[in-house]
């Protein structure tokens, strides 16, 4: 499967959750530039996910569900630091928005992403976007995990 997906900064004076969040723990396993290997628990469920190196904003991206403990096992033997986060979810204008604001070593940064079909798909931005950084690598989690935002 091919992910395509776009990121933004939210600007947090006019963002306000429209519904619950969800808390959400990952590990990285690998994160070579050509491929990232995750390890990620969202409440009672547990995921591997296997990424491709990104071509513009997309890339391969292959998710399993695992079993809660084999995530955990797993998570004991991650690199660098885990990425926690909140995640909510809110649709506009058609596009589900997935936006997480970040916890602990990476507490301040606050995302939001959206997926698209094709690379050239036009959206409409919610005004609480402040700026797009699909582009910039340091915001990807797999960069977060060895960068934390506190240390920028």
């Amino acid at each position: 499967m091919v992910e395509i997906e776009r990121k933004f900064l939210v600007d947090i004076n006019k963002w306000h959750p429209a519904t619950e969040g969800h808390k959400i723990i990952q590990g990285y396993l690998s994160t070579d530039k050509n491929r990232v290997v995750r390890v990620r628990v969202k409440g009672d469920n547990a995921y591997l996910t296997i990424k491709g190196e990104s071509k513009g904003i997309s890339r391969t991206e292959l998710e399993y569900e695992i079993p809660f403990n084999d995530a955990k096992i797993l998570l004991e033997m991650c690199v660098d630091f885990p990425v926690e986060k909140i995640r909510y979810v809110q649709e506009f204008e058609g596009k589900v928005w997935e936006i997480d604001v970040f916890e602990n070593v990476n507490e301040g940064l606050v995302m939001a992403e959206v997926e698209l079909q094709d690379e050239k798909e036009e959206i409409v931005l919610p005004h609480w976007i402040s700026k797009e950084v699909s582009d910039d690598k340091r915001y990807f989690n797999a960069w977060l995990a060895k960068h934390p935002y506190s240390t920028w």
